[in-house]
């Protein structure tokens, strides 16, 4: 499977160095990995991924508009939780400044939606709120969806971007691996399909939870994957640590993920996923 799934690495072709021209705010969008300048309009077409197999960061939105099927999303009603439980200083001025930039409620979204036919509970972590970090909202959430899913009897696919626990709710974030993962254990005992797909960066405990709990894991190239640091592992073990270490392909080579999916074939590769476990197409 990882074979016909990974994607042969597309190597950069060689550019004329340009003269810096001055150019509207948005227009043009630096590739971070090869120092290429886009036009932004040709990079969204192009899935947001470089020449050189950079992967942009997506928002929530922008993933579930390139997965499912036309308008078959139906988002699921966010869960009732204490926003700041340990009345932590400015932090409800910080979620309502996140809010009015990102446009979403909190770092996640989930709802079920179709991908090819093929009904699947999906959910989607978005760095831009809180680094994607998990709190009770994250938490809550994730497990309301896949109790969800157990009931109607779904495939769940869920997409973590995340920095790990949210250092303003303690022990009420960390809390959530527990959550999360006995929602997920009560889907595997009922006999259904868990994709984790991990994109940049899944660390933390996120990475320490659900992200690594899947039927299927599976990450896009060059993600970040790890719990720790690089610089705090290498202090604790003081040895020289590789240089493509919690990448998604050192992850593959150790066995730790199934298979490193190329953005392109996300969609092909997870209706794959979902017809080799029984998913039949919904007919409406």
């Amino acid at each position: 499977m990882t074979a016909f799934f990974k994607k042969p690495k597309r190597y950069m072709p060689l550019r004329q160095r340009e003269p810096k021209i001055d150019a509207p705010q948005g227009l043009m969008t630096k590739c971070p990995s090869c120092k290429y300048m886009h036009y932004t309009k040709q990079l969204n077409e192009n899935h947001k991924v470089c020449d050189c197999g950079y992967h942009f960061p997506l928002s929530a939105d922008e993933r579930i508009h390139m997965l499912v099927d036309g308008q078959s999303f139906e988002k699921f009603a966010g869960p009732l939780v204490k926003e700041n439980p340990l009345d932590f200083p400015d932090y409800e001025d910080k979620l309502k400044k996140d809010r009015e930039r990102t446009g979403i409620e909190e770092a996640i979204v989930c709802g079920r939606a179709t991908i090819d036919g093929l009904p699947v509970v999906v959910c989607v972590m978005d760095a831009r709120f809180r680094m994607g970090s998990m709190g009770a909202y994250v938490g809550e959430a994730i497990a309301s969806a896949v109790r969800t899913a157990t009931k109607e009897r779904l495939p769940v696919v869920l997409f973590t971007a995340s920095g790990g626990a949210r250092m303003q709710e303690g022990m009420v974030s960390l809390m959530q691996m527990a959550n999360t993962s006995i929602a997920l254990k009560q889907h595997d005992e009922a006999g259904l399909l868990y994709v984790a797909y991990l994109t940049h960066p899944t660390t933390g405990g996120v990475s320490a939870s659900f992200a690594m709990l899947g039927d299927v894991n599976v990450a896009e190239p060059g993600a970040l994957i790890g719990f720790a640091g690089r610089r705090i592992i290498e202090q604790t073990i003081r040895e020289k640590l590789p240089d493509n270490f919690q990448t998604a392909e050192f992850l593959l080579e150790a066995g730790q993920l199934d298979a490193v999916v190329h953005r392109e074939q996300m969609r092909s590769f997870l209706k794959k996923m979902i017809e080799l476990h029984g998913g039949e197409v919904h007919h409406v």
